[in-house]
């Protein structure tokens, strides 16, 4: 125990002692080298020896590292160098102002200033170039920023001069026809608040179709009252093109950009029978021939019982109203006036007289005597009997 106590008195008494001075001091100002004999170890009283006055500012390296000029050395091989404050000029968004600092980079001198940087704030030459006199540095701090963007609200930094390069540094960029409130133009809001407006626009396109016509031509191969498709038709086809706008999925606007008609109609031709054919029937147990039969709805009249104010005895022929005339339509009695005809259940007959008031161009009036009117009226087959008269409409109009 008294060992270890003597010992380490012997180590305290050592280091108490006063050092040798050093022989020689390597001394770096500027681009001046001077090697100067030491007779101390406080680097202020070297300095003085060699001449070399140091200005407040002005800061000492010893073997790379920053010392204080009145710490003695504790280094056998001593490099002295001098750093002297450069002026720098800083450049920032609130105006230039002036930088005096003997700091090894623009970092450390804008430190020494109070300016604590962040990773995203803009800094040129970057914060580890060497400080050098008459430097100008553009400095702008980054600042809190929050973005609205696609329903949630994303904070970030941002030292950018216009809103979409903050937008671009934050990972958001606007896109397409994106948009943004403030303008991507503008410089940062004050109050930090930016949206972002997600624009898209779609075509929509709308098909019209143009009806085509119908072309009617007489065909002596079809049999009269049937009609064939000679050449089909074909709808024509309008295309209308709208531009839809929708803002962060909500249609804010359409307008109606083109419309082109992409394919004309075409006429259908339509062949409708000229050629007559004797057929046969059996009618009321009887066998009868003809080249015409349709449907018609049957109605019947007399001279007093036609719907008028008073009696009317004679037909538009000038015969009288009886059995055995009927009455159609002005366009059947202008073509077929005395056209014989037979009505299952009414007999034969022909056409004289022309019906008032009928209200479809199948409707037919059954002449009858006063006596005789039974006031009935239905669906019967008219046949229309030979010969075949030269002025027959083709097509029953």
């Amino acid at each position: 125990m008294k060992y270890t106590l003597w010992l380490a008195l012997i180590f305290i008494l050592a280091a108490c002692q006063p050092q040798a001075p050093l022989e020689t001091v390597d001394i770096l100002d500027g681009e001046n080298y001077i090697s100067q004999s030491a007779e101390s170890r406080i680097p202020a009283q070297i300095l003085e020896s060699a001449g070399i006055t140091l200005n407040p500012i002005d800061r000492l390296l010893v073997n790379g590292q920053f010392f204080d000029v009145n710490t003695p050395l504790d280094c056998d091989v001593c490099t002295l160098q001098i750093r002297r404050a450069v002026t720098m000029t800083l450049i920032t968004p609130d105006g230039e102002q002036t930088l005096i600092s003997a700091a090894l980079s623009i970092g450390d001198a804008l430190n020494e200033y109070g300016i604590q940087l962040h990773t995203t704030d803009f800094l040129d030459p970057p914060a580890g170039t060497p400080a050098a006199d008459q430097l100008k540095i553009t400095y702008r701090p980054s600042r809190p920023l929050a973005i609205l963007v696609d329903g949630q609200i994303i904070p970030i930094r941002s030292s950018a001069e216009t809103v979409g390069g903050a937008l671009l540094e934050g990972g958001i960029p606007l896109i397409g026809l994106d948009a943004s409130q403030p303008s991507e133009f503008d410089q940062l809001p004050i109050d930090g608040q930016i949206r972002v407006i997600r624009i898209v626009e779609k075509i929509e396109l709308e098909q019209t179709e143009i009806p085509f016509e119908v072309e009617y031509i007489p065909s002596n191969e079809i049999a009269v009252d049937e009609e064939e498709i000679l050449e089909p038709g074909q709808t024509g086809l309008i295309v209308s093109r709208t531009r839809v706008r929708y803002e962060d999925g909500i249609e804010v606007s359409r307008i109606s950009e083109e419309e082109r008609t992409v394919r004309k109609p075409s006429t259908q031709v339509v062949g409708y029978g000229t050629q007559y054919v004797l057929k046969t029937a059996i009618v009321d147990g009887r066998e009868i021939e003809y080249w015409r039969a349709i449907q018609v709805y049957a109605t019947s009249y007399s001279p007093c019982n036609s719907g008028a104010d008073r009696c009317y005895p004679n037909t538009a022929s000038g015969i009288p109203v009886q059995q055995g005339v009927i009455a159609v339509i002005r366009s059947w009695y202008n073509a077929m006036q005395g056209q014989a005809v037979y009505v299952p259940g009414y007999g034969q007959a022909t056409i004289e007289d022309i019906g008032a008031g009928f209200p479809d161009k199948d409707w037919i009036d059954l002449g009858y005597t006063d006596e005789a009117y039974p006031g009935l009226s239905r669906w019967v087959t008219l046949y229309f009997l030979p010969p075949v008269p030269a002025n027959a409409l083709w097509v029953l109009e």
